[in-house]
């Protein structure tokens, strides 16, 4: 029984990109070996996840003459991640992530101009590909054999920069030129960086079908900026060269869940929130460089099915609340003209997360 509520708690929620439209929040690779307490074996995840951003957020405050002109940014974004978790013993594990990724921008402004009228003025840019790669090791804290309401594991992780940070597109300025220049860090495979993550998740078995959850996730990218130019094939602008938002930054990211869920037979039901962020400013190296810093806060249910080998899940986390918060570059543009620079970033209003874990 307990195996069955563990495996239901928590294996559909650490595998999945958490990237919402414009926040350039990459793969985060979780992994998670709570089926396999105190089981040797290995096990393999298969995680899908898909959203569609559009709707335009400056702080919490959304920008619907976005939509209403016609000048929205479209982000669609499917994205597969593979983990592989070989668990060693009661305490011990390891896991391999790789994400690959299918990525589709859709915009005006980028192209021809926001302004243009042209029925050709939207167009498409595209990355697909193998992201950024995650070893990770795990530690169970207590003794699974007599922790029978609750456990802490700890993780550690290690991501590389596998992912082309450096993806190329063409951008059309009219019917007859394009232009060839890196696509929008919103969509790159990568980040162009090495990674550090640290991960913490518990639980607490109320009783045999009632439970809670909590679970953190850090990565810390040293890394301040990756070199690849912002200018879509062009020239920076001035602006961009004096705020140093003319090469992609390389940023930290996080995320938070929490929540209950409730086992009847095979199913388990969940819900809770969950927070994923992109900060402006990262624990360790410098915040130069371009990025759209964020979070999401969502409602997350989730329906989970599980066998003696295998688990299915279906995750939908629904958006609450999204806030584009000030970047590095806007705090040195507002402090330099004493008028508030904020910019925008478009988000998604709920993604959808389906997958299955086996074990053999």
């Amino acid at each position: 029984m307990k195996r069955i509520i563990i495996l239901s708690l928590f294996a559909f929620a650490f595998k999945n990109s958490f990237a919402q439209g414009c926040i350039a929040i990459k793969t985060n690779g979780n992994t998670c070996t709570m089926s396999h307490e105190g089981n040797k074996g290995w096990a393999l995840n298969l995680n899908n996840r898909y959203f569609r951003s559009y709707k335009h957020f400056v702080g919490t405050v959304e920008q619907k003459q976005r939509v209403d002109s016609g000048t929205e940014v479209i982000n669609k974004v499917y994205a597969l991640d593979f983990t592989l978790t070989r668990v060693f013993d009661k305490h011990w594990s390891f896991a391999l992530t790789m994400p690959i990724s299918f990525n589709a921008r859709s915009s005006k402004y980028e192209h021809y101009g926001n302004t243009n009228s042209n029925t050709n003025a939207r167009r498409t840019t595209r990355a697909t590909g193998l992201g950024d790669l995650r070893f990770s090791v795990y530690r169970w804290m207590f003794n699974p054999a007599l922790s029978y309401k609750g456990n802490l594991q700890l993780g550690l992780g290690l991501k590389l920069p596998t992912g082309d940070n450096r993806y190329q597109d063409y951008f059309y300025k009219n019917d007859t030129t394009a232009v060839l220049g890196p696509v929008d860090q919103s969509i790159q495979l990568g980040d162009g960086g090495t990674g550090f993550s640290f991960e913490a998740r518990g639980y607490y078995n109320i009783n045999t079908a009632w439970g809670t959850y909590a679970d953190f996730y850090y990565l810390m990218n040293p890394r301040e900026q990756n070199g690849v130019s912002t200018a879509r094939g062009g020239t920076p602008s001035a602006n961009s060269i004096k705020y140093f938002s003319n090469y992609m930054s390389v940023a930290d990211q996080f995320m938070v869940r929490a929540g209950a869920n409730f086992k009847a037979k095979q199913f388990t039901f969940s819900g809770g929130i969950r927070v994923e962020a992109l900060p402006s400013s990262d624990l360790i190296g410098g915040n130069k460089g371009f990025r759209r810093p964020g979070y999401i806060l969502s409602a997350e249910p989730v329906i989970s099915y599980m066998n003696k080998h295998m688990q299915f899940y279906i995750s939908v986390p629904v958006a609450l609340k999204r806030d584009r918060t000030q970047s590095y570059a806007d705090k040195l543009q507002t402090a330099a003209t004493g008028i508030k620079v904020q910019g925008d970033a478009a988000f998604a209003d709920y993604s959808l997360n389906l997958g299955t874990t086996i074990s053999f």
